[in-house]
């Protein structure tokens, strides 16, 4: 019962962060696909954990027959087998040049025709086809290289490099198609920016004659940053989550342990002798660690990395609420 009351303390939360995400700097960013990649995200990492489908369906309070139709459902098009609804699609609008609503879900008739209609729309927040048209009469067409060209452009990337390093820093070294399936982008789209990240020096190619990989030495995103702060929400989470899972796999913590998380949480008030040194802690971590991560790049650079080395995440975060009847909402 306590894990189950965890688990849906860690939901709530994370829908909460999500949903801020998603509405950030007033942008509204398609969330159409998240309860189904949710789903598949857990059914993959059970399989992961060699968890059978038997008991997976059973954890999912469905019968088995139940939970294999809709892995099917959302794992691949009824009506294009071996391909994603949402890949099928895109590909079905971009080989036909322009098409009707009605063509596409004649098209695709046997798959769930409101999952077709939620593909469409995502396809089209996602500004991957352009809809004109209205009601019975919309049309779809792909959108060209050069309109997407254009609206990379225009949004200045948004962060989406910063992004990009952080995912092949803390995941990598990955092959092109593993990070364009993490980064959920087509290929040809990653590869060209990883060429052109590697040309700027942030990411570092690895050939071993069978498979082009890459990996990041560093992950620096400047405090206050307009642009890139995407990377370091994702890289904090990442090491949060890492950190529970290590700790989670390695038992009962000791004080002396090299893993694991504490949290304080200490009140103070306006004349209070400590308010300034408890306010100030995140400062001073930032310093003491910045200085020491500076001294250890200095030696490192003189050095040959080992093969089996370590490699030490510390992670921090700190916030100030505003408690009392004046903040009371």
């Amino acid at each position: 019962m306590t894990i189950d009351l965890l688990i849906h303390a860690i939901v709530r939360q994370t829908t909460i962060l999500i949903a801020q995400l998603a509405t950030a700097h007033g942008g509204r960013a398609p969330l159409a696909q998240v309860a189904n990649q949710v789903f598949l995200d857990l059914v993959r990492e059970l399989e992961r954990q060699g968890v059978s489908r038997k008991v997976s369906a059973d954890m999912f309070g469905v019968g088995l027959r139940t939970y294999r139709r809709k892995i099917q459902r959302l794992g691949e098009s009824a009506t294009q087998r071996g391909r994603s609804l949402w890949e099928a699609v895109l590909e079905y609008i971009d080989r036909s040049g322009k098409v009707t609503r009605h063509e596409v879900l004649e098209r695709f008739l046997y798959d769930d025709e409101a999952q077709v209609r939620a593909v469409l729309r995502d396809l089209c927040d996602s500004r991957l086809i352009v809809a004109t048209g209205s009601g019975n009469d919309v049309s779809y067409r792909a959108t060209s290289r050069e309109e997407l060209t254009a609206l990379q452009s225009t949004r200045g990337k948004q962060g989406a490099d910063e992004l990009l390093v952080a995912l092949v820093y803390r995941e990598g070294p990955l092959s092109v198609d593993a990070i364009a399936a993490l980064a959920q982008r087509d290929v040809e789209t990653i590869r060209e920016s990883l060429e052109r990240l590697t040309e700027a020096g942030r990411v570092e190619r690895i050939d071993d004659g069978e498979t082009e990989r890459y990996h990041a030495r560093s992950l620096i995103i400047p405090i206050g940053a307009e642009i890139g702060w995407e990377a370091a929400v994702f890289d904090h989470f990442k090491a949060l989550v890492t950190t529970i899972l290590a700790r989670l796999g390695s038992g009962r913590a000791t004080s002396t342990e090299l893993r694991g998380g504490s949290t304080y949480t200490m009140e103070v008030w306006e004349g209070h002798p400590y308010a300034e040194e408890v306010e100030g802690t995140l400062a001073r971590m930032r310093a003491q660690l910045s200085e020491l991560r500076e001294r250890v790049a200095e030696f490192n650079a003189g050095q040959v990395l080992p093969e089996d080395h370590r490699r030490v995440v510390v992670y921090l975060g700190q916030n100030v609420i505003e408690e009392g009847q004046e903040h009371a909402s």
